[in-house]
Formats: structure tokens, C-alpha cells, sequence
């Protein structure tokens, strides 16, 4: 090319007078929007300026921002059009001038439009049941064809209704669904250029949320620390948001309320009445939203909330008691008193006992109050989901009842007890009287009182005829007062019993009795029964009387004998007269013993037992000795025979199974055979519970070395009470060790003479008794609901050791009222008086 143009140009030289041309590259130009491209401008002959004019015919000049002009030497310019649009079209000149001279050229930029997706978004979604419009905006010159695809083949508009082609090349689906899902080919054709390009649109179809709740109804209790679980199931398209609400405020998990992972589960923690009512479930996602209700009904637990103690007098008119009580559903309420219950409505037929309810609150109306109101009463109120029970006290105050026995028999020489039981409240104070003077009197040495909360004992030991007769038991209080007679009759020996029947054995015979018309006032101890052949001594023996007592057998008889029996009965004062003496014969030797008598006792080990038995006739022979056998009851093997001695009376049978029934046989064994077994039947008791050891025992003392601590601990208290009783009361062990072995007085002791009522103890070498004379000021009641059980009319109620009994009825304290000084006199000496002491 440069040869040709110094070719060119030196022509031009040797001709100096050739024209300028001027020559564009290429010749015309198009140029697809965004693109670059440059013209080259060569000029041919002598041309001082080389220029560039744009399609309006202004002139370009260089460095412009997308027009670009560069002459590169003195024959060429360089046009560059950079990132052409449709304003870049049209005719561009290069125009050569040198002088007078000039030449042009001429090119034309055509700009066209590729094909080009202005706006196909990937993916769009659509709501299931919606009208879709798939989006496909393509930009070119000329405008494209567009053609639609969907799993691989094209969309034919005229086979399904449901697609449309919009003019602007969108592609409607009417009421899209799931399975219009997918990918779909926006395809743009330009048939001038057959120039094609496609979009690939992924389509998403979003479904609604549908919702249901597990339960639309929860029902939880309040105020028990229990929870309430709510739950819903949500499905849709993309997976929905759980969030629960309740009165418009959306809930999260907090002290309060727990929610799980997708959050269908709500958990309300420590259920109170106020968290009922109505929760709302919602199921949320790009498709929408749908909520669900759930009922949450709050039930409490009955609570009584008012009941008070009430007081009043026997004789008033009325008297209500009132029990209010909280629940949902409103709890009934009902009231009980001892074995009685009571219900809405009257409940006696005099109309004295009325319960009246209204909503929440029940009365309880007792008229004509009587003394046998007073005690606890108990209100119950319940519904469905429970109940609540509280107790109130009916005080009712009444003028003193008394009861007793009203005779009670003894003899001279015995004490016996007269008990006054007084009912009153307030407590009564009791007087003693007989003859109108009050009791004990300055001539009464063998009389003396004792009083409980309850009872009063008048304690007499009769000296004399004269002592027995009437006295009156005295009893006032605040609200009255009552009185009564009670006799002390002297007490005879037993009539004699009544021999029914004698039954014979070989050896044995069994006597059937009846017991005496008259016991003389005072029970039967025992009942003696003798025996002997006709015409020689009675031989006797003694057995301990028990209200079920009807027979009694006599062992050691002779075979074929004849024999005299007879029955006497011994109370307290003696023994009664014999009756009637009854013949009969022994049986012949008959070979094999009777089967005994069982009894069974358990043992204060309850998997231990004592079986013991009564010897019956021995069939003529000695009992070599006694076969005892045992077994539970659902097991078939019996444990080892035992084999007990001839004298033997029982066995024990220890570490039995707890809570199991046994069964016992014992057979008898002479020389002739064995008896038919006896058979007894018996259930252990159950397991007690154990208190177990510290949970890691060898950090913590054993059992033993707990009990050998408390074992010192209770051992140096009895020595410091002891030491105390030593140098405060002149009594207790030491003290007994300093006067029997040293023969000295306690410390403190100014005489052996009894010192201001207080304890004094005398010994000397005529053995005198030691005696302890008490003041009433020392009797202090006993608070601490323990000791001995209630006398009966013929029991002292001063023991050889001085103990006083305790009534067991009231186990309240015991007080010793309007008694003189009490003797206490040591076991095995006889007792020093003087002359102020009273008979013991």
C-alpha cells in the first residue's frame, strides 16, 4: 500500500498539477448497538488539512467522548465511533483540503439492535391459582419473533386455552398451578439477520398455606405448675412461619410460654386462670397467610377461702357456720361431722340441722344448740377437677354432765377407785362430799382424790362397815352445776359356777361349765376345778378367767377310772363356794393322742410367730413328743419337721416371708401312734418401711455408729439428770448409793426429820423404812400425754412405787386436787409414817 501511494504521490510531484482524492475504509459500516468500530480516511495528493464531519454536518473535532478523530500522518485520518446507539447513525464525510484544493468522501453508519432480554427475571414466582405473566421483555432491530417452550416442546396457544402470548411477548397462564411448575424457553428470532438467542425462566408456584389444629380445644388446670400444650399443623408452598398470638400480641418463647423449632407447638408454662381464652395459630409464606383458633379453658381446683371457728352456748337458739370456696367448675360444698354428712336441705327430721348453698358459699345452721354440737366439723368442697377439705371447731360452752358408774363394789382392806366423769366446758372444778361434809376431812386417813381434765377418782380404802355408803360427786363451772350419788358397796365372794357337762378321755376330760349367778360385785380372777377318786383327797389345779372362758380340761387321769370333779370361782375378795360335785368315768386306752389346741400370737417382730398349743388326751400313753411342720400356702414344699420335746407348750417360728399366708401343722406322738395333725392358718404382717442409710455411705457415719452415739448422748443426760436430782431433790441412783452404801445423808439434809412438806429419807440400823412424803403443791400435772392406763374401782391408784395414773380418756394433764400429804414408801420395806401422813 505505501508503494502504491509513493507511487501516487510521485506522480503527483512529476505532474504538479494532479487533483486531491480522498478515500473512506470501509465504505459504509454497520454497527450493532454497544459496539465500537473506526473508518480510515486516506487522502491522495497534497493536503494540508484532513477533517471529519458528523451526519449534521458539524464538524468533529478530536477527543470527543464517543466520537474519536486521529490523524495518524499527513495522508490518513482515523474516525472511531465508540459503544454506538440508534443516535450514531447516519452519513459521516471526510473532507482533504490543501489551499484552494479540496476533496471529499462520504460512508454510511448503519446502527441496528441486537437481540437483547431488557428484563427476564429467574425464577418468578406466582401464587397457585393466579393469573400468571411470565416476563420476557426482548429489545432488537427489527423486533424479534418469540417463541415460547416448556419441557422441551413448544407452547401451542391454540391446543390449551389456558396459555396466551401477550403482545408484548409475555406468556399468560390463566389459574396456574403446582404442576405448571418448572422451566420455561423465552426463544427471540430476528428472520433478516436470522439471528436467535433464548432465556431459560424458572417458574415457581407458591401454594397456601392450609392449617389445622390438633386440638381445638385444651383444657388445663390452674395453679398446680402443670402446662398446656397447644399445637397446629401447617402445610404449603414454600414451607410456612408458625407464630401463635393471643389477644393480638404474637408470643416467643420466654418464662412464660415455649415454642419448638417450626413452632407448632406452644407450650404455656404454670397455668393460671387468667392465661384462658383463645389462641390463634398462624401459618404464614410468600402465598399468604392463614390462622386457626385454639380454646384454651382454664379449670381450678376447688380452695376454700373462708372458714372460721365459732363459739356458742348449749341452749341458744342458733348458731351458723360458713364456708366459702373458689373453683371452676363453682364447686359443691358439703359439710361432715363425725360419721355424719351433710347436704344441701334440712338434715334431721326435728329441723334442728339446715345447710342452705348459694354459688360459692355454704351454711350450716344447728338450732337449739346442745353440748353434743361441740367439736370439729369438716367442709369439703369439690368439682371435677378436685377437692379442698378444712376444718373448723364448734366451741360450745355448757353447764357440767356427770356420768359413772354408779356403784362399785370392794371390800375392807382394798382400795377401790369411784370415778366422776364430768362433761363441761369450761372445766369443772369437782367436790367430794358424804354427809354433807366435803372430802377428805381431818378424819379421813384412808380416803384421797385424784383429779384429770375429766375424771375425778376418789380413791377409798375401806377400814370399817361405816365406809361404805353414798357420796356425792360434785361438779361446777361457769355456765352451772351438777351433782350425783354413787355408792360403795361391800363386795362377796363368787356363787359357785354350774357344772353342764364332763366329757371323758382315756386320760383327759373336759369340763363344761357355766360361770356364777352372782361375781360379788367384782370380776372373777380365776376358777379353780378339783378332782380325786371317790372316798380320798381333792387334787386341784387353777386357771386364769376370761369372758370366753366355757371349758376347762383335766389332764393326767387314769384309763377307765371313775372320778369326782368340782368348780369353784375366785374374785378379788376370795374364793367362793364349790359346786356340786360330778361323777364320771375315763374312756379305755385308745391308742393314738388327741390333736391339740393351736393358738397363734405374732411377735413384735411381725415375720415371727409363736404357735402354741394345749395338750389334749394323750390316749393312755405319755406323749413322746410333738411334730411340727410349716409351709406358705402357695408353695407345695414344707420346710423341715421340727421335733419338740413332750413338755413342750410351743414353738417359734422366725424369719418368715413378709405379707404371706402360712400354714401349721403340730401332731402329737405317743407310744401307740400319732394324732391327726392340728392345723392353723396365719398371714404375716407387711413389710415395715426401712429408713435407708446415707446415700454415700462412705462419706457418712453408719447406722451403728449413729445408734452408739445417741446410746452416749442418752447415758451422760440420765447421769446429768441424776447428779441433779442428787443435789436439788435428795433423790435418784447416787442418791440411793450414798444412803444404802455409805450411810450418809444427802447434801443439803438438816435432819432426818421430814423438812417443810419436801422429800426426806431416813435410814438407820433398825431398817426402818425410807419414806418420801409429798406436799400438794408437788404434784405437777403431766403435760406429756403418757402413762399408766385408767384404774378401775378396785385399783389403787397409788402403785407400791407411788406412780399416779393418768386418765387415758382425756390424756390431758393430771392433777392432784384437795389430797393430803402422799406417802411413797421404797418396795420390800414396810413404811414410817407420822402422824400427819395418810394411809397409801
Amino acid at each position: 500500500m505505501l508503494q502504491t501511494r509513493d507511487l501516487i504521490w510521485g506522480l503527483l510531484f512529476i505532474g504538479c498539477a494532479a487533483a486531491i482524492q480522498v478515500q473512506i475504509t470501509p465504505t459504509q459500516g454497520e454497527i450493532s448497538v454497544g459496539e465500537s468500530k473506526f473508518f480510515l480516511c486516506e487522502v491522495v495528493g497534497d493536503a494540508k488539512d484532513i477533517d471529519w464531519y458528523a451526519p449534521s454536518g458539524e464538524k468533529i473535532l478530536p477527543n470527543m467522548p464517543d466520537i474519536f478523530v486521529n490523524r495518524a500522518d499527513e495522508t490518513t485520518s482515523t474516525l472511531t465511533i465508540y459503544h454506538a446507539n440508534v443516535d450514531s447513525a447516519g452519513i459521516y464525510k471526510c473532507v482533504a483540503k490543501n489551499g484552494d484544493k479540496e476533496a471529499q468522501a462520504t460512508v454510511q453508519v448503519k446502527i441496528f439492535q441486537k437481540i437483547t432480554f431488557a428484563s427476564a427475571p429467574s425464577p418468578q414466582e406466582f401464587n397457585e391459582g393466579d393469573d400468571a405473566d411470565i416476563v420476557c421483555n426482548v429489545v432488537s432491530s427489527p423486533p424479534p419473533t418469540i417463541i415460547w417452550k416448556h419441557k422441551g416442546s413448544k407452547i401451542q396457544v391454540a391446543k390449551d386455552v389456558r396459555y396466551k402470548i401477550m403482545d408484548n411477548g409475555h406468556l399468560q397462564i390463566r389459574g396456574i398451578k403446582k404442576i405448571d411448575e418448572g422451566m420455561y424457553n423465552c426463544e427471540a428470532r430476528v428472520m433478516a439477520r436470522g439471528e436467535i438467542d433464548f432465556k431459560m425462566i424458572k417458574v415457581v408456584v407458591n401454594v397456601l398455606p392450609t392449617i389445622r389444629a390438633r386440638l381445638s380445644e385444651v383444657n388445663a388446670t390452674a395453679d398446680i405448675g402443670s402446662s398446656a400444650l397447644l399445637a397446629c399443623d401447617a402445610d404449603g408452598f414454600p414451607e410456612p412461619t408458625v407464630t401463635w398470638a393471643h389477644n393480638n400480641i404474637v408470643l416467643e418463647t420466654g418464662d412464660k410460654y415455649s415454642l419448638n423449632e417450626d413452632g407448632s407447638e406452644l407450650v404455656i408454662k404454670d397455668v393460671k386462670k387468667v392465661d384462658e381464652g383463645d389462641y390463634t395459630c398462624i401459618a404464614k409464606n410468600k402465598a399468604g397467610e392463614k390462622a386457626e383458633e385454639v380454646s384454651l379453658n382454664v379449670f381450678v381446683q376447688p380452695k376454700i377461702t373462708y372458714l372460721n371457728n365459732q363459739t356458742a352456748s348449749e341452749f341458744d337458739n342458733q348458731v351458723t357456720l360458713t364456708c366459702e370456696a373458689l373453683g371452676d367448675p363453682t364447686p359443691t360444698i358439703s359439710w361432715s361431722f363425725e360419721n355424719r354428712v351433710f347436704t344441701e336441705g334440712e338434715q334431721s327430721l326435728d329441723r334442728n340441722i339446715v345447710v342452705r348453698s348459694h354459688a360459692r358459699v355454704s351454711s350450716l345452721t344447728l338450732k337449739n344448740i346442745v353440748f353434743t354440737y361441740a367439736g370439729q366439723y369438716l367442709c369439703t368442697a369439690s368439682n371435677s377437677i378436685g377437692q379442698d377439705n378444712q376444718h373448723m371447731y364448734l366451741e360450745v360452752r355448757y353447764a357440767p354432765k356427770i356420768q359413772g358408774r354408779v356403784t362399785v363394789y370392794t371390800w375392807e382392806g382394798n382400795a377401790a377407785n369411784i370415778s366422776c366423769e364430768v362433761e363441761a366446758h369450761p372445766g369443772a372444778s369437782v367436790v367430794w362430799f358424804r354427809d354433807g361434809l366435803q372430802l377428805p376431812s381431818a378424819n379421813t386417813t384412808n380416803m384421797k382424790i385424784y383429779n384429770t381434765q375429766s375424771v375425778s377418782y376418789l380413791e377409798i380404802t375401806p377400814d370399817s362397815q361405816s365406809d361404805f355408803g353414798s357420796y356425792n360427786c360434785t361438779a361446777t363451772n361457769a355456765m352451772g352445776t351438777d351433782s350425783k350419788e354413787f355408792l360403795l358397796i361391800q363386795a362377796e365372794v363368787p356363787s359357785s359356777p354350774e357344772i353342764q357337762q364332763v366329757e371323758p378321755f382315756s386320760s383327759t376330760a373336759v369340763v363344761a361349765f357355766e360361770e356364777p349367778d352372782s361375781m360379788g360385785g367384782v370380776p372373777i380372777i380365776k376358777y379353780k376345778v378339783e378332782w380325786r377318786l371317790p372316798g380320798q383327797d381333792w387334787t386341784g389345779s387353777e386357771h386364769d378367767a376370761n369372758d370366753e372362758m366355757t371349758t376347762i380340761t383335766i389332764v393326767g387321769l387314769k384309763p377307765e377310772t371313775t372320778y369326782e370333779v368340782k368348780m369353784s370361782a375366785i374374785n378379788g375378795k376370795g374364793e367362793g363356794e364349790s359346786s356340786l360335785a360330778s361323777t364320771f368315768k375315763t374312756e379305755p386306752v385308745q391308742g393314738e393322742p388327741s390333736a391339740p389346741i393351736l393358738e397363734v400370737k405374732v411377735q413384735d417382730k411381725g415375720n415371727t410367730l409363736k404357735v402354741n398349743w394345749i395338750k389334749q388326751d394323750d390316749g393312755g400313753s405319755p406323749i413322746k413328743h410333738y411334730l411340727v411342720r410349716y409351709k406358705a400356702k402357695h408353695v407345695s414344699d414344707w420346710k423341715p419337721e421340727i421335733r419338740l420335746p413332750y413338755n413342750s407348750e410351743y414353738v417359734m417360728l422366725n424369719g418368715l416371708d413378709w405379707n404371706t399366708e402360712y400354714e401349721v401343722h403340730v401332731v402329737a406322738e405317743n407310744q401307740q401312734g400319732k394324732s391327726e395333725p392340728a392345723v392353723i392358718s396365719f398371714r404375716t404382717a407387711t413389710d415395715p418401711t426401712t429408713i435407708p442409710d446415707a446415700v454415700d455411705s462412705s462419706s457418712g457415719l453408719g447406722t451403728g455408729a449413729i445408734v452408739g452415739i445417741l446410746i452416749v448422748v442418752f447415758f451422760l443426760l440420765l447421769l446429768g439428770v441424776d447428779v441433779t436430782c442428787y443435789f436439788l431433790n435428795k433423790c435418784g441412783l447416787l442418791m440411793c448409793i450414798a444412803v444404802n452404801f455409805c450411810g450418809k445423808a444427802g447434801p443439803g439434809a438438816k435432819s432426818k426429820d421430814i423438812e417443810e412438806g419436801k422429800a426426806a429419807f431416813t435410814k438407820d440400823e433398825s431398817k426402818e423404812p425410807i419414806v418420801e412424803v409429798r406436799t400438794e403443791e408437788e404434784h405437777i400435772p403431766n403435760q406429756g400425754g403418757g402413762g399408766p392406763t385408767e384404774p378401775n374401782e378396785t385399783t389403787p391408784l397409788t402403785e407400791p412405787d407411788g406412780k399416779t395414773v393418768k386418765d387415758d380418756k382425756t390424756k390431758g394433764q393430771t392433777e392432784l386436787k384437795n389430797a393430803t400429804d402422799e406417802v411413797k414408801t421404797v418396795p420390800n420395806e414396810a413404811p414410817q409414817t407420822n402422824g400427819n401422813e395418810s394411809k397409801a
